[in-house]
């Protein structure tokens, strides 16, 4: 038992014990050190620990004041929804706490709950991955809830739909910013900005975050010419270190150059904004041509009666690949398939709109809210080898 600012018959003195202890060896740490080892999501596979450095925080902290809505002030309150174990929850902590806000933590997603404590803390901004705003917006009471000291709803981690932002702004108020990066570049990369929340660039992730490169290039590391889609990557002062313990895997991902290749597919249109398809290990290849999940994804969300999807490809001896989509049913409906791909035919391609529909209670999602398609897919290639994608 030790007594602090006192004494305490029987204790120990602090004072004392803190007077008598050998002079520690603080070595100031580097900017190479690493802070922070965060794990990647795992959705393609085992999970890696990416070591990211004192000088991936610093840069960090430092450019966020140039992204529009980024810039939070001292007396904003911050509400952390995201794990701490997962790169927004970690950002959206520090560039609360480095400017001198009050952060509220919640320990679960529990949907009623979050609304009343925005209401009732007062909550300037917040991060929510995709799926937590449209479980939010089905949510009731969502209706009566006051978001009137909402300045900023950030989102990122997935893909989101068009008419899932559509709702979202609407309800909630407040200015909208998309996030896109990965663990490996301490979450930044590209921001949609709230005055760019308009029109068909609802389907982009937005312009390059100040000071950083991001571009779209084939597999030789080559830059492709705008609206030419590719992998896109990442350069500047917040790539990771590498991953702990994985030479092999931090040489695939880093070029010798620099550039951090993110495994997603895109474009960057005329303007200088950047729209992703999907995980390069996700695209589904069918009769030849590419199918990216997310943009199915999209044109499927929002039709009646449809409170979720995931769209996977599955074995055809025709084409190789068949578009499936998974949904869940808003409760209390009962959406037909065919009405369901009739939807979606009217809003993409009639290649790319699903060749059937299957129906399930949930979708498999990692804790940060990632669908694991890789689960979805795993009954359908069952005995068979997925050779295509």
């Amino acid at each position: 038992m030790i007594a602090v600012g006192g004494a305490h018959p029987g204790f120990d003195s602090f004072e004392a014990l803190r007077e008598a202890a050998p002079a520690p060896d603080l070595a100031r740490p580097t900017l190479e050190d690493d802070v922070l080892q965060l794990y990647t999501s795992g959705t393609t596979g085992l999970p890696k620990g990416v070591r990211l450095t004192h000088g991936n925080y610093a840069a960090f902290l430092e450019l966020r004041f140039e992204v529009p809505g980024f810039a939070y002030e001292a007396d904003d309150t911050v509400l952390i929804l995201m794990p701490l174990f997962h790169v927004a929850g970690t950002n959206i902590s520090f560039s609360g706490l480095a400017s001198g806000g009050r952060i509220v933590l919640m320990a679960d997603f529990d949907p009623p709950k979050v609304l009343e404590t925005i209401e009732r803390a007062g909550v300037n901004h917040t991060f929510l991955a995709p799926v937590m705003i449209n479980v939010l917006l089905q949510t009731p009471g969502i209706e009566a809830t006051d978001f009137s000291t909402m300045k900023t709803v950030s989102y990122g981690a997935s893909p989101i739909s068009e008419a899932v932002l559509k709702a979202a702004t609407e309800r909630f108020g407040c200015g909208f910013i998309q996030f896109y990066g990965m663990t490996e570049t301490c979450g930044a990369g590209t921001t949609l900005s709230p005055a760019d929340h308009r029109g068909e660039l609802l389907r982009s992730c937005g312009h390059t975050w100040p000071r950083l490169g991001v571009r779209v290039a084939n597999e030789a590391g080559e830059e492709v010419a705008p609206g030419e889609i590719g992998e896109i990557e990442i350069r500047g002062p917040i790539i990771m270190a590498g991953y702990w313990n994985r030479p092999e895997a931090t040489a695939e991902t880093i070029r010798p150059d620099g550039w951090l290749r993110t495994g997603d597919a895109g474009f960057m249109n005329a303007d200088g904004f950047f729209f992703v398809h999907d995980r390069v290990k996700d695209m589904i290849v069918s009769g030849g041509e590419n199918v990216y999940p997310a943009e199915v994804e999209n044109a499927i969300l929002g039709c009646p009666g449809v409170a979720d999807a995931a769209v996977i490809g599955v074995p055809d001896d025709k084409w190789g690949e068949a578009v499936k989509a998974v949904c869940v049913k808003k409760p209390g409906e009962d959406p037909d398939p065919a009405d369901i791909i009739a939807w979606a035919r009217q809003r993409i391609a009639g290649y790319k709109a699903p060749k059937s529909v299957d129906f399930v209670d949930a979708l498999p999602r990692n804790p940060s809210g990632k669908v694991l398609r890789r689960e979805l897919r795993k009954p359908y290639w069952e005995g068979r080898e997925r050779n295509v994608g």
